[in-house]
């Protein structure tokens, strides 16, 4: 019982002493500890009555900035073909090797043609026996010996047998399949005396000496692309090189499940470096200015639709230094970098840290350089080393024309 009283006293009194000290913190009449000699400097800026305020600034650059989007993609062949017979048989020539150039017209896959190639000779022989019948015909017709109806049916003869010739030829020239293209064979899935029914995969062949490169971009860009722009590419799979691409097609319809735009860019490839299917990076390039003035995206303060920039200006003091704002129209946008249309000149110094603590014009700076200057825009798309190509004409430039070969046997 009296251990008990004892505690009840203890936290009588400490109750009241709580309270005593709350009423006198709580005291208006009773100034703060050291407020009063913070008073005189309340209306004075950050760091104390006339210090000036520590901040970062970089000047005004003039470098070249390019309008450009960054978009992934993929590469496909100029020209691919899955090599398919027509007609079911058995093979008796494989004549190319896995992964050797063939040439159009080439044959590369030969199946048995032995009852094909009897019908053609019989459909020669019964041609010959029709044009000897049809020359007979015209002579005694000459001399009036046979008629009129005569002469005709010996002429329908001569045609018979001409067509069932072409029609022997045609059916032995299905059982041969040649190159459609100048390429590079694949792997053959197939071998000599196998059994194939039509329509079955023998080799793909591809056309490697120009790739395509499809890739999408946002519709809101629409406006911007053009077939002749040239592009950038990169590939995880080749770190160091970049190619050049030119894009040739542009998707006429966009892409309502993406909102995107397709196109297509077509990359120089004699020397057999890309392969279909690669993964890759494209830059597209709509257009390029040399002497862009550019800024760190940090010195633009934003405000509603008119950003502005903290210059630094020379104070009255002589060597001092102070922050004046100057509204800013800007442009393109690159790595970091923006560019300032009107409102800076190059050379003049803009404030990149510590804009927070300056409170009006006119506020009193002290610069500090900062720390690790910011590449320039596209810096890391220079370091990769522009692949090389070889002598002659590009390959892109005759993407989609026929081949020498195939414009001469088109004329004949």
């Amino acid at each position: 019982m009296a251990s008990k009283s004892k505690y009840i006293v203890f936290a009588a009194i400490g109750i009241a002493a709580a309270s005593g000290a709350a009423w006198w913190l709580q005291d208006p009449a009773r100034p703060a500890p050291g407020l009063a000699s913070a008073q005189p400097g309340r209306g004075a800026p950050p760091g104390g009555a006339g210090r000036p305020v520590p901040v970062e600034a970089v000047a005004v650059r003039q470098m070249a900035l390019r309008d450009e989007a960054q978009a992934v993609g993929s590469l496909h062949s100029r020209q691919s073909v899955v090599l398919r017979p027509e007609v079911g048989g058995r093979i008796t020539q494989l004549n190319f090797r896995d992964g050797q150039r063939v040439r159009r017209g080439q044959l590369l896959v030969q199946f048995d043609d032995q009852l094909p190639r009897a019908q053609v000779r019989q459909s020669q022989a019964e041609l010959a026996l029709a044009q000897a019948n049809h020359q007979r015909s015209q002579e005694l017709f000459a001399q009036r010996f046979i008629s009129q109806r005569a002469m005709e049916e010996s002429a329908a003869n001569l045609e018979v047998a001409q067509a069932k010739l072409a029609l022997a030829q045609a059916t032995a020239r299905r059982l041969q399949i040649v190159a459609p293209f100048d390429g590079v064979a694949g792997i053959r899935s197939v071998s000599v005396g196998d059994y194939l029914k039509d329509g079955a995969d023998i080799v793909n062949v591809e056309d490697l000496d120009a790739v395509y490169v499809d890739f999408r971009l946002p519709e809101r860009l629409q406006g911007k692309v053009r077939t002749g722009q040239s592009a950038q590419v990169v590939f995880d799979a080749l770190p160091g090189v970049r190619y050049a691409a030119v894009v040739q097609a542009i998707n006429p319809q966009i892409d309502a499940d993406g909102r995107a735009i397709a196109l297509r860019g077509c990359i120089d490839n004699r020397r057999l470096q890309l392969r279909p299917g690669m993964f890759a990076r494209v830059t597209a390039v709509f257009s390029e200015r040399s002497d862009a003035q550019v800024v760190p995206e940090e010195a633009i303060v934003p405000e509603g639709a008119s950003p502005y920039v903290l210059k630094v200006v020379d104070g009255q003091e002589p060597g001092s230094r102070v922050a004046r704002r100057v509204p800013v129209r800007l442009g393109l946008r690159a790595s970091g970098w923006v560019q300032v249309l009107d409102g800076l000149n190059a050379g003049d110094r803009v404030i990149t840290a510590g804009q927070q603590r300056i409170r009006k014009d006119g506020t009193p700076v002290q610069v500090q350089e900062p720390g690790v200057p910011k590449p320039p825009p596209g810096s890391e798309l220079q370091d990769r080393t522009l692949a090389s190509q070889l002598p002659g004409p590009d390959s892109c430039q005759s993407a989609g024309r026929p081949s020498r070969s195939e414009a001469r046997d088109a004329t004949g």
